[in-house]
């Protein structure tokens, strides 16, 4: 099991929207001075949607290889398509990952029954470490914790990035697992609310924020593992202007400003997604000045 903060990892994009593998070098390097837990590179905030197959797998390929086993590499190889997520995840196996993050199939709206089938039929068909990954604001489908339990009887259903940001559900979930004969990593996929998820007994968080503090994300973490509360919610309150305002836009809109900003990437993002408008930049800079990432002019 992978423990605290993973970063959910930004795509560099040259201003015409060209992949960009020295800067994606530079951030593998970046997070690994950073303290970063682990990377899972082409997520929702990689932006997935809108690199094709081929660039999907670079990527993939290039972040293990950057990383060179010094951080673990988690792959983002969801697709609505349960074909397409299996050939993914084969692709990922082989390139050297250490895990692949699946999203609830999305647009297709399957059932519980159908999300279950889902994953279920994938890890069946690749032998490799598979965290689940339930983002409803994302995906329309949101999987029930019940469905999360029965996949939890697969044995590579090694955990879930959870996004949906209800406590509830997290409280719930944390109960449900505990009572299970197995390890299950649980992972906040919710920044504002990950501190909460920390303390009811998550393992860590798949996090938007580490993109830009990645440090301040890897210490909160920590500090709530090693039972220095008072710590954590200190790092909170000053990455919560971040929390906030990396989603005043769509993400990743903002925090591919912010990432540059920081001079790790340039500021290119594909359609139909578009740069960070003024009053967001605005936002975005004080939120950074408040958590310390950039100097106070």
């Amino acid at each position: 099991m992978i423990y605290g903060s993973l970063v959910a990892l930004v795509t560099p994009m040259s201003a015409a929207g060209e992949l960009d593998f020295a800067a994606l070098k530079r951030l593998v390097d970046f997070h690994v001075r950073e303290k970063t837990d682990g990377i899972a590179i082409v997520g929702t905030t990689g932006e997935s949607p809108v690199v094709d197959v081929n660039e999907h797998r670079q990527l993939i390929e290039k972040c293990v290889e950057y990383a060179d086993q010094r951080i673990p590499v988690i792959a983002g190889t969801g697709a609505n398509s349960t074909a397409e997520a299996i050939e993914l995840s084969r692709f990922a196996k082989n390139a050297g990952v250490n895990a692949t993050l699946s999203v609830v199939p999305y647009y297709n709206k399957p059932g519980q029954e159908g999300i279950y089938r889902h994953f279920a039929t994938i890890a069946e068909k690749v032998n490799i470490d598979l965290i689940l990954y339930n983002v409803p604001g994302r995906t329309v489908a949101d999987m029930a914790n019940e469905t999360v339990l029965r996949l939890a009887e697969i044995p590579n259903v090694v955990g879930i990035k959870d996004a949906t940001g209800n406590i509830a559900r997290a409280s719930d979930l944390v109960e449900q697992v505990s009572a299970l004969e197995r390890s299950f990593a649980l992972y906040s996929g919710d920044d504002a609310t990950a501190l909460t998820s920390l303390f009811l007994g998550y393992h860590g968080v798949i996090s938007v924020t580490a993109n830009v503090a990645p440090y301040l994300m890897h210490k909160m973490c920590a500090a709530m593992r090693t039972g220095h509360i008072e710590t954590a919610r200190e790092i909170h309150f000053r990455l919560a202007g971040l929390h906030r305002d990396l989603f005043v836009e769509t993400s990743p809109i903002p925090v591919k400003w912010a990432v540059a900003q920081l001079g790790l990437i340039q500021d290119g993002i594909r359609l139909p997604l578009t740069r960070l408008g003024e009053e967001g930049q605005r936002k975005v800079a004080a939120a950074m000045r408040q958590a310390g990432v950039i100097a106070n002019q």
